[in-house]
């Protein structure tokens, strides 16, 4: 088998998440009075940390962007969080691997407790060794940070045979800084062009094509 241990992105790579995170990032705009960005704006929010998709994309200081995060998460937990949808293939993928004796982390930069939380929901926490995010106070926040967390919480020293797997360039840039493959999940909310330029080590056009690739 090619990977042992594979930490997996959660937003765009497991689910399809982009109703609850946009209904969100709406709801957070109009809170703080702010104009809503247009579509193509809107979904360069997936992926990213929120703290910098709002400063960023939407221009705001600091001052502001505190403000709109905590906006979006008055949304968020009690109604964007299901506003999401498990992709299909992907309970079976999971069952697969570790059925086959991989150990699968989820390393993703929305915060921890929302990601327990979602992944309780949809029946997919039992298949992960570890559940890794980010934290609510923005200490960690950066997808490298995120790798090397999830890491450290399954105590792995040994890079050989580990894989990231994710569907945006921060993805595979955070791997990289760990010293990880990543392969681009392109059935998510990434472009192929971004994917390759960031240097992933392979793209799956599909959940089955991640699949074959997973196991070598």
């Amino acid at each position: 088998m090619q990977y042992k241990t594979i930490l997996f992105d959660l937003d765009g790579t497991l689910t399809d998440s982009a109703p609850g995170i946009l209904n969100s990032v709406r709801y957070g705009c109009r809170r703080i009075g702010i104009p809503v960005p247009d579509e193509a704006t809107l979904r360069r929010f997936l992926g990213p940390p929120l703290i910098d998709s709002f400063h960023n994309l939407c221009g705001l200081n600091d001052a502001d962007t505190d403000c709109a995060v905590a906006a979006f998460r008055e949304y968020f937990p009690d109604k964007g969080l299901f506003e999401n949808e498990v992709y299909p293939d992907i309970p079976a993928l999971l069952a697969d691997l570790h059925a086959r004796g991989c150990q699968l982390v989820l390393a993703t930069s929305k915060p921890e407790e929302y990601a327990r939380r979602i992944m309780e929901h949809f029946d997919l926490a039992q298949y992960f060794t570890a559940i890794c995010g980010a934290t609510l106070d923005e200490t960690r926040t950066d997808k490298a940070e995120v790798i090397a967390y999830a890491l450290d919480t399954i105590g792995l020293t040994g890079k050989t045979g580990v894989v990231m797997v994710g569907d945006r360039e921060h993805d595979v840039i955070g791997a990289k800084k760990n010293a990880l493959p990543c392969i681009g999940a392109l059935y998510g909310y990434g472009t192929r062009e971004e994917l390759h330029s960031a240097g992933a080590a392979a793209i799956a056009d599909t959940v089955e094509d991640l699949h074959k690739l997973l196991l070598g």
